[in-house]
């Protein structure tokens, strides 16, 4: 595999950057420290005033193969993520066939083992279908998957959830959580606040997002199986996810960019500007911030869901649901909260990296002897996000025109470089 030294770096590492150089030999780090001489045959990166951190690592994604290739692909959503710093990424199963028991599961690990440039791990389906009325064949897809998750609908059943963890405490994997009351929908499409009474739009209530987590911390308390709250988006679900914590249940949740960075005062009569949960009101928007920096918030995830131009034309009503978010997730988030002072950029790279990979089992950090899997990111010149240019199928994102700073220069998966600017 021969070798590689990175200079010019400030490197993440035990939980602080340190200026110093990286040399890897045969996928492994072999030395940290300033001033290393390369051997022969040795390639050098230089790169000046750069950070290198653990690869990224987005629990929830949507890669909507196979059965939506039109939308996304495997091999075009993994080089999306490859081009921006992840080193792993975990697959929604929303997909055709649904992955419910080994045979289904088996038609996506192929394409995954066939055109994945980086790490793809895939959720299995809680329900069969993820229509909710039988569970899926949970042990049968157990030692493949990172976790079970119905993404995409939310499980009506409290008798069926309460069977599911059961099962998911007996297989050791986690429960990823869509928490969402159809019954509480009522034809909404956007957040039921200012802009949808002003606008005339029909709203998605708060309550039909943190009902359901409620219910399901009670479950909880009965189960005892590892719990996975997705995409959270209101301050009453930050608010009960802080008290289970603090009973000490073994719950963990994750937000968006777009939840911390944009409300519905941000919206325009735009597709791009419509996902599930809806961007919601600037006092959710405040208090997700609060629970990403006490803690309550263990990890960003940028439920990226690609879908074709088409199905993104229709403006806030008619447009599917989801938008693009893995080439934009470090770069809006490193310029609207780090440069802003508001989260250090330790704490960034603890949510978008070291956290979820320690959630859902997956190797990370910076250290001699491991795996080498880091990224390099230039966080010194500005840009503009350009959704033409992204490598995923989807181009649907509100951060289009945005100036940040953040991009991705170097990603190295195992010693191999998957991406480089």
């Amino acid at each position: 595999m021969g070798g590689i030294v990175i200079k010019g770096c400030e490197i993440f590492r035990q939980g602080a950057f340190v200026s110093s150089d990286v040399e890897v030999l045969d996928g492994v780090i072999s030395r940290i420290r300033p001033g290393i001489v390369p051997g022969e045959g040795v390639s050098v990166y230089n790169f000046n005033n750069c950070l290198l951190i653990p690869g990224l690592v987005d629990v929830h994604v949507h890669l909507r193969e196979p059965g939506f290739s039109y939308k996304e692909t495997i091999r075009s959503g993994s080089e999306a993520a490859a081009r921006s710093g992840y080193s792993a990424v975990c697959a929604m199963p929303n997909l055709d066939p649904v992955p419910e028991d080994a045979a289904t599961l088996a038609q996506e690990l192929d394409i995954i083992a066939r055109d994945a440039v980086i790490d793809v791990l895939p959720y299995g389906a809680i329900t069969r279908g993820q229509k909710g009325g039988a569970l899926a064949d949970m042990s049968a897809m157990a030692a493949r998957v990172c976790g079970f998750s119905d993404d995409g609908h939310g499980v009506q059943s409290a008798d069926m959830m309460r069977e599911a963890m059961l099962e998911a405490k007996r297989l050791g994997k986690p429960i990823a959580a869509h928490c969402e009351d159809n019954s509480l929908l009522r034809g909404g499409y956007i957040h039921e606040g200012g802009y949808a009474r002003a606008h005339g739009h029909r709203g998605i209530c708060s309550e039909s997002e943190w009902g359901p987590i409620a219910r399901d911390i009670a479950l909880l308390r009965e189960t005892g199986c590892a719990y996975h709250v997705c995409h959270i988006s209101t301050k009453e679900s930050a608010e009960l996810i802080r008290r289970a914590k603090a009973e000490g249940l073994d719950i963990s949740c994750e937000t968006g960019p777009h939840y911390l960075l944009l409300s519905d005062a941000d919206l325009e009569e735009d597709g791009r500007f419509k996902m599930n949960p809806p961007l919601r009101s600037e006092a959710d928007r405040r208090a997700l911030i609060d629970a990403l920096l006490d803690g309550t918030i263990d990890m960003i995830a940028t439920d990226h869901a690609p879908h074709s131009a088409e199905e993104k034309s229709r403006g806030l009503e008619g447009s599917a649901f989801g938008i693009t978010g893995l080439e934009t997730a470090f770069p809006v988030l490193w310029t609207g909260l780090v440069e802003t002072g508001i989260l250090s950029r330790e704490r960034l790279v603890e949510l978008m990296s070291l956290a979820p990979a320690r959630r859902f089992g997956i190797e990370s950090g910076i250290e001699v002897g491991r795996s080498a899997t880091f990224a390099v990111f230039d966080t010194e010149t500005t840009y503009t996000i350009e959704p033409e240019r992204f490598a995923s199928h989807g181009r649907a994102t509100p951060f289009a025109g945005r100036e940040v700073r953040g991009r991705c220069v170097l990603n190295i998966l195992r010693g191999l470089e998957v991406w480089r600017a």
